[in-house]
């Protein structure tokens, strides 16, 4: 049965206020990274767009003599489709708790309207960079699309070589005619890049360590680090690319809309919540948009399945641990044995594995061999 959420006295106690404290902390909303760096199209005015993409070049010839003939070329273009898509998300709430929230001076909705703002955030960019819970009308996302072109580096643990040498990230993009200007990546990935230094022990790609307004460019590309939570730390560590190829159109802003006494249903029909029976209302949140990445032909890269304006930077795999039996009583050593604490945390680290500071080196291993 799907899990429908609601808002309970018990979650919100943090906004019903004691009557001493009149303050509600808000983290920063996380938008979607993806729709913040692609380039807009006007809105759709159906639920399918369509885009002509140059499909083939023109060709100049040299005239032959002053009499020679003028040769005819030719240029085409095919239609790609962005098709528009529904996200939507129901918030249920008991009115005795929005009452109560709202007699101590706040407003219940205006914090929930963020944090589903944030959640459509964290859906889309799932969507488009990973695939995960993608519509089926919806091209494939930006890491299985880069792969697929031969777009993929690696990590070697040498981040200064896979990101700029001449087979790294920013050549890949490159070598299919594109010219990266920027770079999506997980917050993880900012402690790596801190990481690498010149022979003076400088921060590579930081300006600043002391700078409170510190930004991190890779050869001058602007880097965004998600934390809405959408980034999949065993699929990647970076997307880098031509941002302004990926293009999105958006055929109904997010909606709200009240809703007083409506019948709530699962997926399988049974009924969750009757709003008017039960003393209740909802929110009900909808979006509809759609993305495509025309990828046109371009001279230095004319075949399509190896031509893709992104390059995806990914992690090593993980080693099987050994665990083989030698003879009765005795098993071969595990092969994390000989890494230190600080090794062990940073393969931890680049496969998204959680653990804190106080796990001894055996809890660390622990942890690699599940």
């Amino acid at each position: 049965m799907a899990e429908i959420d609601v808002i309970l006295r018990s979650g919100t106690e943090a906004i019903i206020p004691e009557e001493v404290s009149h303050e509600i902390i808000q983290g920063a909303v996380a938008q979607s990274a993806v729709l913040s760096i692609f380039r807009r199209l006007p809105n759709m005015a159906s639920n399918k767009y369509k885009m002509p993409v140059l499909d083939m070049l023109p060709m100049a010839y040299f005239v032959n003599g002053d009499t020679g003939q003028k040769k005819t070329t030719k240029m085409a273009w095919k239609n790609k489709y962005i098709i528009a898509e529904e996200i939507a998300v129901i918030v249920p709430i008991p009115e005795a708790v929005l009452d109560d929230a709202r007699d101590s001076g706040y407003d219940i909705w205006s914090e929930v309207t963020p944090r589903v703002q944030e959640s459509f955030g964290k859906v889309i960019d799932n969507a488009i960079m990973f695939d995960v819970q993608k519509p089926s009308t919806w091209r494939d996302g930006l890491v299985k699309s880069a792969i697929a072109a031969g777009n993929v580096v690696t990590s070697t643990g040498d981040i200064f070589i896979d990101l700029f040498g001449e087979d790294g990230l920013e050549a890949k993009v490159e070598n299919s005619g594109f010219i990266p200007n920027g770079a999506i990546s997980s917050v993880q990935m900012r402690g790596k890049l801190r990481g690498v230094r010149d022979d003076n022990k400088n921060p590579i790609f930081m300006k600043s360590m002391s700078d409170g307004n510190t930004t991190y460019a890779l050869d001058g590309m602007p880097m965004s680090f998600l934390v809405n939570g959408a980034w999949d730390t065993t699929k990647a560590h970076m997307i880098m690319g031509d941002m302004s190829q990926a293009v999105y159109s958006i055929r109904q802003d997010m909606t709200v809309k009240l809703l007083t006494e409506a019948v709530i249903q699962d997926t399988d029909g049974s009924i969750i919540y009757n709003l008017a029976q039960q003393d209740m209302v909802a929110l009900r949140f909808v979006m509809r948009l759609g993305w495509e990445l025309p990828n046109p032909i371009n001279a230095l890269s004319p075949n399509e399945a190896t031509r893709f304006p992104f390059a995806v930077y990914v992690p090593q795999a993980t080693p099987a641990p050994a665990n083989l039996s030698l003879d009765e009583g005795n098993t071969l050593e595990s092969p994390y044995k000989s890494m230190t604490k600080d090794e062990l945390k940073a393969l931890l680290d680049e496969q998204g594995i959680q653990y804190t500071t106080s796990m001894t080196k055996d809890e660390l291993i622990a942890l690699l061999e599940v």
